[in-house]
């Protein structure tokens, strides 16, 4: 599965959040609202999600097996340090 489209809205406020991204794969299927967020051990990607009835968050899309996912933050985080200051990724 290739990675076809990466773009990121970086958020301006204070805070672990860094940005939001969309990913594309294959110019087939897209994920919305995967986060790039500042942790304590530096900085990472968390899949969307949504808050379940008993206030866990579960991811709606994710990967299955760590390589794939070293990837997708690997090319996520590489386009985010690309940016430098700007706001979006160019369209």
């Amino acid at each position: 599965m290739d990675i076809t489209d990466i773009r990121i809205r970086k958020v301006s406020a204070d805070g672990k959040l860094k940005a939001y991204v969309t990913v594309t794969f294959d110019d087939s299927f897209v994920v919305h609202n995967v986060k790039i967020i500042e942790g304590e051990n530096g900085i990472f990607i968390a899949m969307p999600s949504r808050k379940t009835k008993s206030g866990e968050y579960k991811d709606v899309a994710h990967p299955i097996n760590t390589s794939f996912r070293t990837q997708l933050q690997d090319r996520i985080l590489e386009a985010y340090d690309a940016m430098g200051d700007a706001m979006e990724t160019p369209v």
